[in-house]
């Protein structure tokens, strides 16, 4: 039996998968400070961040892409 797609009306399932987290967050998941951070993405060790706002300041990464760089990491760790 085949099912049909039903879409969310109110964006729930959405909103669940996308969650948008900002530095302090990063730095906290990752466990290191802000430098390291700063100094990780400059060495392209981690993510670059992607502007909130076009033209703004504000900047994060997604939270399932920080999830998948530590996943990641623990799999090389574990593949060694």
């Amino acid at each position: 039996m085949i099912q049909k797609y039903q879409p969310d009306p109110a964006g729930k399932q959405l909103v669940r998968e996308i969650q948008v987290i900002r530095h302090k967050q990063v730095c906290q998941k990752l466990q290191i400070s802000s430098a390291k951070l700063f100094d990780m993405i400059a060495k392209r060790q981690f993510l670059k961040p992607f502007t909130l706002i076009p033209g703004g300041r504000a900047v994060g990464w997604l939270e399932k892409d920080v999830d998948r760089y530590i996943l990641d990491r623990k799999n090389a760790q574990e593949s060694a």
